[in-house]
């Protein structure tokens, strides 16, 4: 019962996994860049972001 078992479905390769990582730190860079630069249009345009005709 204690037998070791091969890991299920898809192994990657170290290459792989390092690719992986690198895209999902540019991925989060992006996100953050993007979140910041809506701040600080929210912050330049001020309260008139709230004034608009209905």
């Amino acid at each position: 019962m204690d037998e070791k078992r091969e890991p299920e479905g898809i192994v990657l390769t170290a290459a792989q996994l390092k690719s992986r990582r690198q895209r999902s730190i540019a991925i989060a860079l992006a996100l953050g860049v993007m979140v910041v630069l809506f701040f600080a249009v929210t912050l330049v345009k001020g309260p008139a972001v709230l004034v608009r005709p209905l």
